[in-house]
């Protein structure tokens, strides 16, 4: 057992509660999940408040994205995995029947580490939600498209070439065409997975400041190993290592005055 080990299991969880004023959307309970006997969550206790850009840091293979695929449940397509504890979206648990999954995902959009565009045309990659979800009319859906894509600050790089292929985009362009995909269902929350990772500085700074300009219509949850971008765009941190969470609270006492010595010395680079 390492050093680290043996302080987190020493050490009781320090988990700060968030402020009467806010409201979480999410709430994970005694969250425990394993890929078959590798226990990759550990006693989770974790509330994402609405309408506000929440980070979740850590080295890699700390829990994190794992964390966040199961509040969408897209973790539960790989193999052999086991689930305990209780995960709820707005009092509701998304572990069992009452929430079916296809609802749960018309509420909860995703973007991935790369950019996902559909083999289809830049409006068809936007329209494609609402029309999945019964919208066929022509204006409606032209509405939709603008809208989503004026929101992810695409519009007018691409408002003259909507029927040509997404691939035809930059990287940053075609990441945040996922965003507008995701905008255009409406979601409640959107989930980002190292959204900006394999962009370039000038493309992260653009996503970065889409994120800034949606975060009070829809709920965000972001994945980052970048702790400049954490503490540029989140309202608050939650800091995860070895598949517990280690310390959460605003970002501002996260990066600037954390409780837990493990929470100052990854930030500081001295691990991960």
């Amino acid at each position: 057992m390492t050093l680290l080990h043996e302080r987190i299991k020493e050490k009781p969880l320090t988990i700060v509660r968030n402020e009467s004023w806010a409201k979480p959307i999410y709430e994970t309970n005694g969250l425990n999940l394993w890929y078959g006997t590798s226990h990759a969550l550990k006693n989770i206790e974790l509330a994402i408040n609405e309408r506000e850009v929440t980070a979740i840091i850590g080295p890699s293979g700390c829990g994190k994205s794992t964390f966040l695929k199961t509040l969408n449940r897209m973790v539960e397509t790989a193999t052999d995995v086991s689930i305990s504890g209780n995960v709820t979206f707005k009092g509701n648990n998304i572990l069992g029947k009452a929430m079916p999954v296809e609802i749960l995902r018309s509420k909860v959009g995703m973007v991935f580490q790369k950019p996902n565009p559909f083999p289809k045309s830049i409006y068809e990659n936007v329209a494609f939600g609402p029309k999945v979800h019964g919208i066929r009319n022509k204006a409606m859906l032209d509405n939709i498209v603008e809208e989503s894509l004026k929101k992810a600050a695409l519009w007018d790089e691409v408002k003259d070439r909507l029927h040509k292929s997404a691939y035809g985009l930059s990287g940053g362009q075609q990441q945040r065409l996922c965003i507008a995909r995701c905008l255009a269902i409406d979601p409640e929350v959107i989930l980002m997975d190292e959204p900006t990772s394999a962009l370039d500085p000038v493309s992260t700074h653009k996503i970065e400041e889409l994120i800034r300009s949606i975060k009070n219509d829809v709920t965000i949850a972001i994945v980052t190993h970048n702790m400049q971008q954490a503490s540029r765009i989140s309202d608050r941190t939650a800091f995860f290592l070895n598949g517990e969470v280690i310390e959460e609270d605003r970002t501002t006492t996260i990066f600037n005055n954390p409780s837990d010595k493990l929470t100052d010395d990854y930030i500081n680079g001295r691990f991960g």
